[in-house]
């Protein structure tokens, strides 16, 4: 395992030394995340530009330590798409320096103006952009997490306090260490991104409890990860969930439209949350749509209820889990239902609040699709796999956020920022 020194301005890497406990890790987040607040746009864009510089400098170190963990993740036997994930590469890194720059490039939100107003008695209320803080992220085996996250919290001026898994380890403390310099060389305290080196379970529980120090965590990774941290977690969290997405084909359809769209959903990217993972379609059309969904659908497994069995002898009986599971492979559960009611009620019983779509000429069917099923993303006549912040306009993402409060949805630089009133007055006091 390797690390950096404990020299800012350093990142040669050495064997890795014993590492603060994680409350004292949390301390000096938090420390430097009060200097980041305050921290100008053109310095926080200068840090990104540095950081982007050094990651392509010392891509030979990073993909050093990147190879250690993929020799690791291939002798334990872990899974073509786990150890895809997890390898770096000369172009890799350029990507995620090219990330950095386009963060950079962002409009920044701190100090943003949200609303303003005047009271009877002379007081001026406004509402801006502050950063949160301290986010903390915990997250799985890819290792350009570490660099898209310190970018966006960077950017919205908040410290990032990173927990990566111990199959990306080496990278991750590789790719930490060219962040920590840059930010050092700019002049903002190297602090403003820690990873803990501990990968144990122990360790990241304790890391979920941080409340002195974390002002929202946000999870990177699957359901096991999501459950940790509703049975552990101490601190205010984001849930970045499952993406169980369906696209309903209503009886007024357009079928050409929707075999082309739910063909984008499920294969254009199978492995990632705003993927397709139900078929849901009207009666009055699914004898003819079923046939062309299946010849169009090539090496994807369906599984289907009674109805769609019977319309394709291709469709394997599925389960009562399957309706509510995020496949992420090429696999996609098929349902017929009667009526638009039936659709929106199955959709919502067994969706994750992800992404949903309708496909359908009948706007008063769309109008109400759209109020009635619980999701953060609701499609009309596309594809699910536009819910994701570069398609948004937001530049970059941090997550889709599953639930209410405080984000949903895409979550792009102002959904880590918070709102602060700022009142002028002059001399008013209350009767």
């Amino acid at each position: 395992m390797i690390a950096v020194t404990d020299t800012p301005n350093s990142t040669t890497l050495h064997s890795l030394s014993q590492q603060a406990a994680i409350p004292e890790l949390g301390k000096r987040v938090r420390n430097a995340s009060r200097l980041l607040a305050k921290a100008s746009t053109a310095t926080k864009n200068q840090a990104l530009e540095v950081s982007a510089d050094q990651l392509v400098a010392h891509a030979a170190d990073i993909l050093a330590a990147n190879a250690l963990d993929v020799a690791e993740a291939e002798a334990n036997g872990s899974s073509p798409t786990v150890i895809d994930r997890l390898r770096l590469s000369e172009e890799k890194i350029q990507g995620m320096a090219a990330g950095l720059r386009q963060v950079a490039a962002l409009a920044d939100p701190v100090g943003e103006v949200t609303s303003g107003w005047v009271r009877p008695n002379g007081l001026r209320i406004s509402k801006v952009r502050v950063p949160l803080g301290v986010i903390a992220i915990i997250y799985e085996n890819r290792p350009n997490v570490t660099s898209d996250a310190f970018a966006l919290c960077l950017k919205a001026g908040n410290a990032a306090f990173l927990r990566g898994s111990s199959g990306a380890i080496n990278s991750n403390i590789a790719i930490a260490a060219v962040l920590r310099s840059a930010l050092a060389d700019v002049g903002l305290p190297a602090d403003g991104v820690i990873l803990v080196e501990d990968t144990s379970r122990e360790a990241a529980v304790e890391f979920m409890q941080q409340r002195e120090y974390v002002d929202c965590l946000i999870p990177r990774g699957g359901t096991s990860l999501i459950q940790s941290i509703l049975a552990n977690a101490t601190v205010p969290f984001v849930i970045d969930g499952d993406g169980n997405c369906h696209v309903y084909v209503d009886a007024s359809a357009d079928l050409a439209m929707a075999t082309n769209i739910i063909v984008n959903a499920k294969t254009q990217r199978p492995s990632v949350c705003n993927a397709a993972e139900s078929l849901v379609v009207h009666e009055a059309v699914a004898a003819t749509f079923i046939p062309l969904a299946v010849e169009a659908l090539v090496g994807v497994e369906l599984v289907g209820d009674a109805a769609a069995c019977a319309l394709d002898a291709s469709i394997s009986p599925a389960t009562n889990d399957d309706w509510s599971t995020e496949f992420l492979d090429l696999k996609l559960s098929v349902k017929i239902v009667e009526s638009l009611d039936e659709a929106i009620d199955h959709i919502n019983r067994n969706g994750s609040g992800h992404s949903e779509a309708i496909l359908t000429a009948d706007m008063t069917a769309a109008d109400r699709f759209t109020t009635e099923v619980d999701a953060a993303a609701v499609v009309v006549n596309a594809s699910t796999r536009f819910v994701d912040g570069e398609e948004f306009g937001f530049g970059a993402e941090i997550g889709i956020s599953t639930q209410k409060l405080h984000a949903r949805g895409p979550m792009g630089l102002p959904q880590l920022t918070t709102e602060k009133y700022i009142v002028r007055g002059e001399g008013q006091t209350r009767g």
